[in-house]
């Protein structure tokens, strides 16, 4: 694969699959005879034509459609790529195509070195076949001489955990030992390029902690490449090093895991830094006049870093006369939607008083590790059910800060890095 950049192991340039939806083939042999001898000459299929994008929830208006369409990536060697995507985006046809299943309509790749794959339950299985005479059969696929895969022989059996039903055929194993057996065969026969789809969700909680594990050690010890595809968010930001959403056949964000989880989670909507308002909410109880969120003596529309402390300013005007009774409460959320931890006024000893009210709340620097973070606002009275609820009313981007050598902590895992006192006697 000639590439400038050495470190290159995977390159895809305007890849494009177009698939014709109902009937196989061009409609006469003559047709599909005219297909196959323009493709062995190098020439454009005679038969392409402009296609309908790739919605699988739209009616189909054309006789065409773009699985994929115009898809550009590298990968460097050691690197976990993660491709994420909703239902029908074009993961599984992008890797079907890295694997050599099928042919790119346009289009090309180059890589360097042997690619596993593992697309499906099974793949590459033989039912009749034993799950012994597999691990030969899928070792003799990649290439692999027999010394090479007697020698991995033992380390495969034991990390699939299916050593009691290593001879019996694999047609009688469940799909979650079919999946720990091609896990093991994939990974362990040493591929350059190793390609895992969405398969390991068919495995226990201790076979996938295991499976990722070594990917993990694939990548960082043995310095090979990865290409994982899932719809664990979790999973893709412990394993993968950068990430791409694909959206109806099309890329349409690459980057940093976490920007391109928070990305593909809120919907392809852009990230914001800092997101303030005025005067759009208002009820009989209170108008929110306010809420912006950014670091201290920094103006509103600048990064928001993790080594400043970050302030959140709330214009509130109660119209009640028993403001003792009410509240505020906000809950901070993560990309993943889920709760880290709630934080209130009155928790705070904050009284709040009628008529207009500027409230600031401090998060400590350093507290929040970088990421995209939602606030969900709770006016609550008394011993009773919020009296108003908004989520997500805000979004802010905590930023990685630029530190000097010696005191920068680094991504770490989980969204909170408190500063905790140690003592030593």
């Amino acid at each position: 694969m000639p590439n400038n950049n050495p470190d290159i192991i995977l390159k895809v340039s305007d890849l494009s699959k177009q698939y014709r939806l109902g009937l196989v083939g061009s409609g006469t042999i003559s047709d599909d005879l005219k297909r196959w001898w323009y493709r062995i000459r190098g020439k454009e299929d005679p038969f392409l034509q402009v296609g309908a994008v790739n919605d699988r929830t739209a009616i189909a208006d054309n006789d065409y459609v773009w699985a994929l369409q115009d898809i550009n990536f590298e990968v460097k060697k050691g690197e976990v790529l993660g491709i994420i995507g909703k239902n029908g985006a074009g993961k599984s046809t992008l890797l079907k195509i890295l694997s050599r299943i099928t042919l790119p309509t346009t289009g090309e790749i180059k890589t360097k070195g042997r690619i596993a794959s593992l697309l499906e339950v099974g793949t590459g299985f033989h039912p009749e076949l034993t799950g012994l005479e597999n691990i030969y059969l899928n070792g003799a696929i990649l290439g692999m001489t027999k010394a090479e895969i007697q020698s991995k022989e033992e380390e495969i059996i034991e990390f699939s955990g299916c050593k009691l039903y290593i001879d019996t055929p694999v047609k009688r194993y469940s799909s979650g030992m079919r999946v720990r057996l091609a896990f093991a065969v994939a990974a362990f026969l040493e591929p350059d390029i190793l390609v895992i789809d969405e398969v390991l969700a068919v495995g226990d909680a201790e076979f996938q902690k295991k499976a990722i594990g070594k990917m993990q050690d694939i990548s960082n010890t043995e310095g090979r490449t990865v290409l994982f595809v899932s719809h664990n968010m979790a999973s893709v930001k412990a394993l993968c090093t950068k990430a791409l959403v694909l959206e109806n056949g099309q890329m349409v964000f690459e980057g940093q895991t976490d920007e391109a989880v928070s990305y593909y989670l809120k919907g392809g909507e852009k990230l914001e830094n800092v997101k303030s308002f005025s005067d759009e909410y208002e009820t009989e109880l209170f108008s929110l006049d306010k809420i912006a969120i950014y670091n201290i003596n920094a103006p509103e529309d600048a990064p928001i870093l993790e080594d400043k402390e970050i302030q959140i300013i709330t214009c509130l005007t109660l119209k009640v006369k028993d403001v003792e009774r009410y509240h505020i409460t906000y809950h901070l959320i993560n990309e993943m939607g889920d709760p880290l931890f709630p934080f209130s006024s009155r928790r705070g000893n904050l009284d709040l008083k009628q008529g207009t009210n500027i409230l600031t709340c401090f998060i400590p620097q350093s507290f929040l590790q970088a990421g995209q973070y939602y606030l969900t606002f709770h006016l609550i009275e008394d011993q009773k059910r919020a009296a108003f609820m908004e989520k997500d009313i805000i979004s802010f981007t905590v930023v990685d800060a630029k530190r000097e050598i010696g005191t920068y902590m680094g991504k770490e895992p989980g969204y909170i890095k408190p500063q905790f006192k140690w003592q030593c006697q």
